[in-house]
């Protein structure tokens, strides 16, 4: 069997349990990491499996092939977008996803090198503690690349975690953070300067975790996801119809698919719903 067929054989999120300690890998290092929407699907389904289990005290989540956490996702999935259903669908399905991940039962620790951007910075973002290698980079470079953006709840998210004025810089510039910087900002706890050493200090730390008192780390866990406002779930409707349904999404996906750098109006579309 070729390396491509291997790789297209193989499940794109790998689970394992092993001492308490469950671990998951996104399995596309051919792609980054980028996420498929049954990836998606496949971490809820992981989140669930790791509620019922009270013998799981940890759950690290990582990326294949040390080039990528999870670059976000897969572009290919936009190609049927045509109506603000499918819009509003996918937002409400990121939505999902992440709450379902920020209100697991275990604690968990995002290992992260390389590319950690889009749809992998958000996943990142709702797990409970982040280490990462030396070339791990963050970010949502949306707007020179899709010209999409947030639901209200990610820009919530990562708001509280570094700051509304600094999100807006990263989200404006669309540059992406490194690890120093993602340490000096509290984004991340520590930074492994090999790559090779990252999933070693990850299981020592999910370790250490889970040790402790599960209840004390799961009453922390809701008492601080409560202090943040509750948004409607149908807040922000109008802002990701006015990018997903424009002129701007297709040629920013259009241009991302050709390997070319898009050409961006600024027309919002003429109607929304």
């Amino acid at each position: 069997m070729s390396d491509t067929a291997a790789q297209s054989a193989a499940p794109s999120i790998l689970y394992e349990v092993a001492d308490g300690i469950a671990t998951v890998t996104f399995n596309r290092p051919e792609a980054r990491n980028a996420f498929t929407f049954a990836m998606y699907e496949r971490l809820v389904e992981i989140c669930e499996t790791v509620n019922a289990d009270a013998g799981i005290r940890a759950v690290v989540l990582t990326g294949a092939g040390g080039r990528a956490f999870a670059a976000g996702t897969d572009i290919a999935q936009f190609r049927d977008f045509d109506t603000p259903d499918d819009a509003l669908g996918y937002e409400a399905r990121i939505d999902r996803v992440l709450a379902a991940l920020e209100t697991c039962r275990a604690p968990t620790i995002a290992a992260i090198a390389g590319a950690c951007t889009g749809g992998g910075a958000a996943i990142a973002a709702c797990c409970d503690m982040r280490v990462a290698a030396g070339n791990a980079k963050f970010g949502f470079p949306i707007a020179r690349t899709l010209g999409n953006c947030l639901s209200m709840s990610n820009y919530a998210r990562f708001a509280e975690l570094v700051g509304t004025a600094r999100l807006k810089e990263l989200i404006f510039s669309a540059r992406l953070l490194d690890a120093q910087e993602g340490l000096a900002i509290g984004l991340v706890s520590e930074v492994v300067a090999e790559p090779g050493d990252l999933m070693a200090r990850a299981q020592e730390l999910a370790r250490l975790v889970a040790g402790h008192a599960p209840l004390t780390l799961q009453a922390t866990k809701q008492a601080l996801r409560h202090l943040r406002p509750t948004i409607p779930r149908n807040e922000g409707d109008r802002l990701i119809l006015m990018c997903y349904m424009s002129e701007d999404f297709r040629e920013g996906m259009d241009a991302f698919l050709g390997k070319r750098a898009p050409v961006f109006s600024g027309r919002p579309p003429e109607r929304q719903s």
